[in-house]
């Protein structure tokens, strides 16, 4: 059985291999066919503190402002105000793989891997923006970056790993989101999306943990298109019907590589999509009859109680 605790031996593999030989790794220590999916960028977090040849100082910067400071900010820069200390941030990206374990949709471990750069973000003590705060210090809102020159080298680091199927029916029954992704996943084994390639191939779940307005430990799980690059427009329904309709809604499934797909774009954007659901509705009570009937039962469904994820 695949465990966290075994999946830690990602840290000591070189990303030098690229994504190709993370995946063959990850099935050597996980024994499973994991698949890469989707890599998400360009996010960061806090770093460290070097100095000025970037020799590492701390690679925590939050411990060591406290724990130099004992709570005082002036203490902290007459010590170490005049030393040319730089902080550093970790550039990030997310890498997701999932492994089918069943015949349903939500029957797959998602599996979350980061991959680091320490980089330098700005010079630690600037005297021409002084901090009011601790925190300030150890997070500016504004202040002017260096180029993010890179420290050392990047690094693997073990995110998470995620049974779906056990997340979404512990949780479902008192979490409305959680809810709405099981039904996202009942259409999609009820739809004929569900003849193709496996849900989680085209779907991954970001996966946020957030305390409710009870204190209470909450987790939100939104679905994420795993198509390369950025989706296309829905066509819109407000202009289109017949068999223009047809061919566009048709076409937008064969640039995301499975049938129905315009339908779970739809549920899971933010905008309001009625009127394409509308026209495609009304073509099929009319002339037209260019969805499969297992389609059209879902997507009667959605009209009479719709949702969205």
């Amino acid at each position: 059985m695949i465990t966290s605790e075994r999946l830690q031996g990602i840290a000591g593999i070189s990303p030098d291999a690229g994504i190709a030989g993370l995946e063959a790794d990850l099935r050597r220590l996980a024994g499973l066919d994991f698949k890469w999916v989707l890599t998400r960028g360009n996010w960061h977090r806090l770093g460290g503190v070097v100095d000025a040849a970037h020799r590492p100082v701390d690679n925590n910067i939050a411990q060591w402002a406290e724990r130099e400071s004992g709570g005082n900010l002036d203490e902290l820069i007459a010590r170490h105000g005049d030393k040319g200390y730089l902080a550093t941030r970790l550039a990030g990206q997310s890498h997701y793989f999932t492994a089918v374990q069943g015949d349903n949709p939500e029957d797959f471990l998602q599996l979350e891997i980061e991959e680091l750069q320490e980089v330098i973000d700005r010079p630690l003590f600037d005297p021409e923006w002084p901090p009011e705060s601790l925190e300030e210090l150890i997070d500016p809102p504004e202040h002017p970056r260096l180029d993010p020159e890179p420290i050392g080298r990047p690094c693997y680091l073990f995110r998470r790993l995620t049974p779906v199927a056990g997340l979404v029916d512990e949780a479902a029954q008192e979490n409305r989101a959680l809810a709405n992704l099981r039904r996202f996943l009942d259409d999609w084994h009820q739809s004929s999306a569900f003849e193709g390639e496996p849900f989680c191939r085209h779907w991954v779940l970001a996966l946020r943990e957030y305390l409710d307005s009870d204190g209470e430990r909450r987790l939100s799980a939104r679905p994420l298109s795993t198509f390369a690059g950025k989706p296309p427009e829905l066509p819109p329904g407000e202009t289109l019907q017949g068999a223009e309709l047809a061919n566009a809604i048709h076409g937008y499934d064969r640039r995301f590589g499975y049938p129905f797909a315009w339908y779970f774009a739809l549920v899971s954007s933010k905008g309001s999509n009625f009127p394409l659901a509308e026209a495609v509705l009304r073509d099929q009570m009319g002339a037209y009859d260019y969805l499969p009937a297992r389609d059209l039962r879902v997507l009667r469904r959605w009209e009479e109680w719709p949702y969205g994820v």
